[in-house]
């Protein structure tokens, strides 16, 4: 049975059993696709009045300006198995690309680009080509067979084995390990170092190298686009396919127990551990509520949504020709950020991600405006202010900046999670994913409870962070499989 294929009888649900699925993140409603195709009824809970979780796009500056509240780029959607399987263009998705993938500035007043085309990156990459193609090649060339391999739980026999082998050697030390071993140039280890950044890891623990490889692997698979008109389009184009199988989704509606959702086969929950606690805990045993209760949450996003009278002032104007600009300076700035992040601290010169959607998608903002989205890493739950800082690393590439800037929407961790119940601190990732919880999240369990009707689904599983509903997906289809197997019995 492949991904998004429900032609399984044996996966298929009894006629008429009810699936209720709490949150309508990507995960939640990927969950309830994936039951609504093997047949049952399916309801869809989402606390917040506009859905999508980490998938909403929002007037939160200035009218007309419309800003992704979370996530703003996405190769893992673009390059999600199960999203990929349904037909979200007839829904309206539209994906927009920039020339390059990424551009990371340097102080020397030039850029280094990750190009879409890999030929094209082994070139810009010069000396360290040939080590880039061979990182990042054999998996960018067979990206649809290795994905459903990469976006599953770690302990589990790979369909492809060997192709992984290679990649697996590369990804499990430390990204500063892997630049320093093979690459040649400060310019390459800076972009390689910026890639590895979006872990929330120390650039100098295991297996934030496969972080780093990942991203420069789906740059040339899939690309790193933008959806037409923001996020809150994926979510829509899910909402409308899920509605089309039968689906129901319910905003203005928070869960404080399942139970109170009546009588349901199965109940899917992408939530974080301390939400399922709060909403299921009395159905679980002392040893299971134990695990939930040390799941560890990860550093946190302070964030930065601008509207903009101009475009970004770059330094260096090859910057434009990306919508993703990672901000940190040389590998060993980059790392040193990421360390003291990951040590309790916050940064003098935070690592800064940004995006700037609107030089290529001209319908988020007035004519002739700009929207910008930023954040930086800080400890979980930090009261801090980092925007004197996070600003000043933009003006360090983009002198200038701040006389763009028509209005800003500041986001402390304590504001993302009052606008998102699972960003618990301002964690983005679902929990910290260092290799402990990478390989046992958010317990040996995965989606399964010792209740054999309530289950997981959230970026707290495996594969974690990300849109691309990976999480709900292996969630919904290890639901599948049980009820089914039940039913033999």
């Amino acid at each position: 049975m492949g991904v998004g294929d429900s032609s399984n009888p044996a996966t298929l649900a009894a006629p008429n059993s009810r699936a209720v699925v709490v949150g309508a993140g990507p995960n939640g409603l990927a969950a309830g696709i994936v039951l609504a195709q093997a047949g049952m009824q399916v309801e869809v809970f989402e606390a917040e009045a506009q859905p999508g979780g980490g998938a909403r796009t929002m007037e939160l500056t200035l009218p007309g300006f419309h800003h992704d509240f979370g996530s703003a780029v996405h190769p893992m959607a673009v390059g999600s198995p199960f999203f990929s399987s349904l037909p979200l263009p007839e829904h309206g998705l539209e994906w927009i690309h920039s020339p390059s993938v990424v551009a990371h500035p340097l102080d020397d007043g030039t850029a280094v680009l990750l190009e879409r085309n890999l030929s094209d990156a082994v070139r810009e990459f010069g000396e360290d080509g040939r080590a880039w193609d061979d990182l990042v090649g054999p998996l960018a060339g067979c990206w649809t067979d290795v994905a459903p391999d990469l976006l599953s739980p770690l302990l589990r026999i790979p369909r492809h084995p060997l192709r992984l082998a290679k990649f697996g050697l590369h990804g499990l030390p430390s990204a500063q390990f892997l630049a320093n071993r093979c690459f040649r140039s400060e310019r390459t280890k800076a972009l390689f170092a910026g890639l590895a950044a979006h872990s929330f890891l120390a650039l100098d623990e295991p297996m934030t190298a496969a972080v780093g490889l990942i991203f420069g692997v789906t740059a040339h698979a899939v690309g790193w686009p933008i959806p037409r008109g923001g996020s809150q389009s994926i979510t829509k184009a899910l909402i409308g396919y899920l509605q089309k199988l039968g689906g129901v989704v319910t905003t203005s509606h928070p869960v404080t127990d399942v139970n109170s959702l009546g009588g349901f086969t199965v109940a899917l929950c992408d939530v974080t551990p301390r939400q399922l606690l709060q909403i299921a805990g009395q159905r679980f045993t002392p040893a299971y509520k134990r695990l939930l209760q040390s799941y560890r949450y990860g550093p946190a996003a302070f964030k930065v949504d601008y509207a903009l009278s101009a475009p970004i002032p770059w330094k260096a104007k090859e910057c434009a020709r990306a919508i993703t600009v990672h901000l940190g300076g040389t590998m060993e700035q980059v790392a040193e950020s990421e360390y003291e992040t990951r040590h309790g601290r916050h940064s003098e010169r935070p690592f800064v991600l940004l995006a700037q959607p609107t030089l290529f998608d001209s319908t988020r903002a007035p004519q002739g405006k700009q929207i910008a989205w930023a954040y930086c890493h800080v400890p979980n739950g930090s009261t801090f202010d980092m925007l004197p800082r996070l600003e000043a690393q933009i003006e360090r590439f983009a002198p200038g900046f701040r006389d763009c800037v028509l209005a800003r929407r500041i986001f402390k961790p304590a504001d993302l999670q009052g606008m998102n119940a699972n960003l618990v601190g301002g964690d983005i990732n679902g929990g910290l994913a260092d290799w402990r919880q990478l390989i046992l999240r958010p317990t040996w369990r995965y989606y399964t409870t010792p209740a054999k009707d309530i289950y997981i689904c959230s970026a707290s599983t495996p594969p974690m962070g990300g849109v691309h509903g990976m999480c709900g997906y292996n969630a919904a289809q290890v639901a599948l499989r049980n009820l089914s197997q039940n039913r033999r019995r």
